[in-house]
């Protein structure tokens, strides 16, 4: 597989990087996992699950057919160690405050867990999907080289410089796979490309340009595309700067020609977006479609007056391309943007330090809505969470708490309708469009299955 940035690290209780992320889903398993195609939590090392009429306490039976790759078999006790040190502050995990709900955790015998709940939780499930360690690993130090022992399909062999190497393992939470992988990370688009054409790598995931796509097929290679979960969109920086203005946000939304750049430099394939949640989401609101593109109506917004700002993007080709078609339009409507492509790490630190005017992101893994709530709650502003733009509204809050909390899912999806039309109304982000999942494969990979949220455990299937 050849893939557009290196792992910053394969340690699941860290990672955040899109690379890293599904790696360790190849390496390591949850009580629950994502379904390939509705983003449903389903059970993986739970062999069934029973939750109480209250909500409030969630009963897990483990599966016994599963062991760690070290050949350890799962017990309750390494998931009650795992959740209770993931929640643990001292650790400082990724996946502290997406367990804030769970109040305890204990193992009743050796297969069940119970899980207990400080309040009303409607994710429960979807967030134990985090990888289940080995309960005498689960303080060891951050493991940037996937050395600690894991339930999934693959177990790492080695990890070098822009590679990782993995093996099938034998009795992890799915059946052996047929083949060892090489993730092999190429910045060069053309590098990618070039490999698959002469057979020196055999998948490629949303990692070549969509106008690439026509001549690779037409030199044998498979593409295989579908609607996805992820959604591009503008982040801007609202408490100080030019976009702290809601009539300059609405102008750099009345500026972006996403029809035409979803035609010629997404050649078709991504939704155009009418809120952050992609149209086959349970919760998408539909609603209204995105704003038009009309520069007139940006440079009323504006009254005649030039601003000048900083757009931060990806350094591919494509998401400069992207920003750069963004700022020749916006530069009709008088806003000047200074065009600024950062590698992925310096990226977010840029925006973690809320160093930046506005920039281009990708959420590639929108399937919980709640998922929103690190995005633009006001809690979770840097470091506390990932509110770049600084969102600050309580009427957000307030329906972000009540998305949280509310189980039923036809109430949630009213709630979740709500908060697209608030965050529509005053501009505190801008959706762009949704991207599809797209899979260049060779004559050995020809049968591997994108999934909506563009993870990669169908590489365990292959025949």
């Amino acid at each position: 597989m050849v893939v557009s940035s290196d792992a910053e690290t394969l340690d699941p209780r860290f990672v955040t990087d899109a690379t890293g992320l599904r790696i360790s889903r190849l390496v390591h398993a949850g009580l629950m996992r994502l379904d390939p195609d509705t983003g449903a939590p389903v059970p993986y090392l739970a062999r069934g699950v029973t939750t109480s009429p209250d909500g409030l306490t969630v009963t897990f039976q483990l599966r016994e057919d599963v062991y760690f790759h070290s050949g350890a078999p799962l017990t309750a006790r390494d998931v009650v160690a795992t959740i209770h040190a993931l929640r643990d502050p001292r650790l400082a995990s990724r996946h502290a405050r997406v367990l804030g709900a769970i109040a305890g955790a204990l193992d009743t015998d050796p297969h069940t867990v119970v899980v207990t709940l400080s309040r009303p939780h409607a994710t429960t499930l979807t967030d134990l999907e985090v990888p289940v360690l080995r309960a005498d690993q689960v303080y060891d130090a951050p493991d940037l080289g996937g050395t600690l022992d894991g339930l999934g399909p693959y177990r790492v062999v080695t990890r070098a410089r822009g590679s990782v190497e993995l093996a099938p393992a034998d009795r992890g939470a799915l059946p052996r796979p047929a083949h060892a992988v090489r993730v092999r990370s190429l910045r060069d688009e053309n590098a990618r490309a070039l490999r698959l054409l002469t057979g020196s790598s055999d998948v490629a995931i949303n990692a070549l340009s969509p106008a690439l796509l026509p001549s690779l097929e037409a030199q044998g290679l498979r593409v295989a595309s579908r609607p996805g979960l992820s959604v591009n969109y503008v982040v801007m920086r609202l408490d100080r700067g030019p976009f702290a203005s809601l009539a300059a946000r609405q102008a750099l939304d009345a500026s972006i020609d996403r029809e035409s750049i979803v035609k010629h430099l997404l050649s078709g394939r991504a939704q155009i977006a009418r809120g952050l949640l992609s149209p086959s989401h349970w919760a998408a609101a539909g609603g209204e479609p995105p704003a038009a593109f009309d520069l007139a109506r940006a440079r009323a917004l504006l009254g005649g007056a030039h601003l000048r700002a900083t757009l931060l993007c990806g350094t591919d080709r494509l998401r400069v391309d992207v920003a750069r078609s963004i700022a020749q339009d916006a530069a009709g409507a008088g806003l000047d943007l200074e065009i600024v492509p950062l590698e992925l790490g310096a990226l977010l630190a840029r925006l973690a330090a809320g160093d930046f005017d506005a920039a281009t992101l990708q959420l590639p893994e929108l399937v919980e809505p709640n998922t929103l709530r690190v995005f633009l709650h006001s809690t979770s502003i840097p470091p506390q969470g990932s509110n770049r733009g600084r969102v600050r509204d309580q009427a957000l809050d307030e329906l972000l708490d009540d998305g949280e909390a509310t189980g039923d899912r036809s109430r949630r999806a009213a709630i979740y309708a709500k908060l697209e039309a608030r965050i529509r109304q005053q501009a505190f982000v801008l959706p762009l469009w949704h991207e599809d999942q797209i899979a260049v494969t060779g004559p050995r990979a020809a049968g591997f299955q994108t999934s909506a949220e563009g993870r990669w455990l169908g590489l365990a299937a292959l025949p």
